[in-house]
């Protein structure tokens, strides 16, 4: 049986009515060239049927908590994501996987209490981090350190816990005055006597007896090993000197034994 061919003329023909499939857009989403708008849509995660060209994603204002594990697909050419105004409130240490590209990272208005410096170590190109308006009232200083190409951090709006604990912080935001935006507004929400004090204002002798209380762990080291030696030798010396003392009384009465007529 001979093959059956398309002509030259029909198949150019059919090729124009057909057009090459265009790159993937989740159902819930809008999908200008180069981006992907999902925001608003009632999300409870992230889409994953997103195009590998996308370099912008919007996914505001949905009803997002948790990013588990690699909670996105490949996204090579990613350079900005949004998630502001969802619930977060935890991120997975491999949440941000694949991320490598990205430059800029808003999780303003959200729930989070706690990140990891594990977190955001994908992260190497990023330049722009916005945690304003979360739960906060730590953050380790490994988190911004995590971050080599970091220009810009935002914290603002956060209930800050101004005690010992916030000292490596403000260590970090007083080492790093150009990164951080919105200064201002970073306001210690507890104690009662500090609510609403710039977190920025203070100064070294603020932390002095913080310095001078606290202890390293080759401290707590130290005294683990000092302690029950010290508690050795002291029983080593009492009966030390308990038998000097029972054998001088001994030679005394010895020596009243000798001098008798």
């Amino acid at each position: 049986m001979g093959s059956w061919r398309v002509p030259g003329p029909l198949l150019a023909f059919l090729l124009l009515l057909c057009p090459p499939c265009s790159p993937a857009c989740p159902a819930a989403c809008r999908c200008p060239p180069g981006e992907a708008d999902c925001s608003e849509r009632g999300l409870l995660g992230v889409p994953w049927s997103l195009s590998t060209n996308t370099s912008t994603l919007w996914l505001g204002y949905n009803f997002i908590t948790v990013l588990g594990p690699r909670s996105f697909p490949p996204l090579p050419r990613l350079r900005l994501l949004s998630l502001v105004h969802n619930r977060l409130e935890l991120i997975h240490s491999q949440a941000l996987l694949g991320l490598g590209a990205l430059q800029e990272l808003d999780l303003s208005h959200n729930h989070l209490t706690l990140l990891t410096p594990e977190t955001f170590l994908p992260l190497t190109s990023l330049t722009t981090l916005n945690l304003g308006s979360n739960r906060l009232g730590d953050l380790e200083p490994g988190v911004p350190g995590a971050l080599p190409q970091l220009q810009a951090l935002l914290l603002q709006d956060n209930p800050w816990v101004c005690s010992c604990g916030i000292l490596p912080l403000w260590r970090w935001l007083s080492h790093n005055r150009e990164k951080v935006r919105e200064k201002s507004l970073l306001l210690c929400r507890v104690p009662e006597q500090l609510n609403k004090y710039p977190i920025m204002a203070f100064g070294d002798e603020s932390f002095r007896q913080c310095q001078e209380t606290s202890l390293s762990p080759q401290h707590y080291i130290t005294f683990f090993i000092i302690g029950p030696f010290s508690f050795i030798a002291s029983i080593f010396f009492c009966t030390f000197m308990g038998s000097l003392v029972v054998f001088y009384h001994s030679l005394r009465r010895e020596s009243r034994c000798w001098r008798r007529p």
